[in-house]
């Protein structure tokens, strides 16, 4: 990657989980009622024929990770257990009636905070209780996000019986230094025995997540990772850029200095090293940060042209409704998003009233819907076309001009009716969405909102 390329094209971005993006989506114009009724529509054109996805968010830790910025709540208190997971299947009863006809579950995936912090009892209970009101699709697929300093073989061995079958370990980096200073302590031998316990239980499907881009992270430390990281031969890999984005996680991710993470040029050269160490191992660029070996379903859903993103990241798998059930969690009926409150305290309350916990939302247009198949192209296939007149709207000249600037640096290619993201132009997926994102450039933020492309 050329430097002057970077500095060009570096800038703040979203990383387009959904779109619109969670900054964008119109409140206002928003209410609960409306939620239902598009979830209803979605549930009735889509149960019967693919089933819908769950998203599970589990969010206890015993410790705080200073990179992280997921939705969590840090305690070494277990009692919480209980009393959470009796709330989310009281939620889960909510949505059942509201659906009325038996939900057809396609998809599982417990995040967090930490899942493996939750008794296998409790898990169990959880997955249980979900199930007494729905069936398994029969290729159903269920992942989980396991910590591997609290996964036990014991928590492994209950998931899988319950149907899981995909396992991803944050594994960060192995630099002690650098653990110290995200405090996110975990030796590779820990890593190791959760990988190797997971294999011998019969998962198909194991990833590690790796960052660039952590303080005091250098050349050596990301050839370590990467090289320890294959002697496990995990199936998939995530390797994302550290986002540093304090103003909105507060004094949660300000356990060191600014000055103490790579940037630019640094930043630059620990990527391109990384991705090639990647390449040589025969793991396959698989959407933006993703890799994957050949065997993985995701490499054969990339390789098949049906790889998906939302708001769980990619999947093999495309459902068009996705359920969010715990505090913070974010629901797609494909036609609106809906977001929980975050606050666990006001979520206990409101489940408690015998009400849908949910606090905002945003009912797409049919703009909306149009630029959202581009952006979901362009993540998943790197390409996108308008040869359909239903793909076409009246700004794409306008992108196309825009783009014209990348397609001279050799990071996009511009066809009659289409536009493909070269090899060159894959770290900067992000870029090209923007350049389709009609409501970022109709109210370009006039503060940081969003973390740095690379």
């Amino acid at each position: 990657m050329n430097n002057s390329i970077l500095q060009k094209y570096n800038v703040p971005g979203p990383r387009y989980t959904s779109y619109p993006t969670v900054p964008y989506w119109n409140e206002n114009d928003f209410s609960k009622q409306l939620w239902i009724d598009t979830l209803r529509k979605s549930f009735l054109e889509s149960n019967s024929k693919e089933g819908l996805s769950l998203y599970i968010h589990l969010p206890f830790c015993e410790s705080l990770c200073t990179f992280c910025g997921c939705h969590k709540q840090i305690t070494k208190n277990h009692d919480t257990e209980n009393p959470y997971i009796e709330a989310v299947l009281k939620e889960w009863a909510m949505y059942c009636n509201i659906l009325e006809e038996k939900p057809i579950i396609k998809e599982i995936h417990l995040g967090g905070g930490t899942p493996t912090f939750f008794s296998t009892k409790n898990l169990e209970t959880l997955i249980n209780g979900i199930f007494c009101y729905a069936d398994k699709a029969p290729d159903h697929e269920f992942s989980f996000e396991g910590h591997p300093n609290n996964t036990t073989r014991a928590h492994l061995q209950k998931l899988h019986d319950l149907g899981f079958r995909r396992v991803s370990y944050g594994v960060q980096d192995y630099s002690e230094k650098i653990q110290r200073a995200i405090n996110r302590h975990q030796p590779f031998h820990n890593v190791a025995k959760v990988t190797f316990w997971a294999k011998e239980i019969g998962y198909t499907s194991i990833g590690h997540d790796i960052i660039f881009g952590l303080p005091f992270q250098g050349l050596e430390d990301i050839i370590d990772t990467i090289e320890k990281t294959n002697s496990l031969q995990p199936d998939r890999l995530a390797f994302y850029s550290y986002a540093h984005v304090p103003w909105i996680k507060g004094n949660g991710q300000r356990g060191f200095k600014d000055e103490d993470i790579p940037k630019d040029e640094t930043k630059r050269i620990l990527y391109e090293v990384g991705k090639e160490l990647l390449t040589e191992y025969e793991y396959h660029e698989i959407g933006m940060d993703h890799f994957a070996l050949k065997s993985d379903s995701l490499y054969h859903s990339f390789d098949k042209g049906k790889l998906h993103r939302n708001f769980m990241g990619y999947s093999s798998s495309k459902t068009q409704l996705m359920i969010g059930l715990g505090v913070s969690s974010i629901s797609d009926s494909w036609y609106s998003f809906a977001q929980n409150t975050k606050d666990l305290d006001e979520y206990y309350q409101i489940i408690a009233a015998d009400k849908l916990p949910i606090f905002r939302g945003h009912v797409l247009t049919n703009e909306d819907l149009i630029i959202r198949k581009h952006i979901l192209n362009l993540m998943c296939k790197f390409e996108t076309s308008w040869k359909l007149h239903s793909n076409y709207f009246e700004e794409i000249p306008e992108i196309l001009n825009q783009l014209k600037e990348m397609e001279k640096d050799g990071l996009v290619v511009i066809g009659k009716n289409s536009l493909k993201v070269t090899d060159a132009g894959k770290p900067f997926v992000r870029n090209i969405c923007m350049a389709f994102d009609l409501r970022l450039k109709r109210h370009a933020p006039d503060t940081k909102l969003f973390s740095m492309i690379i």
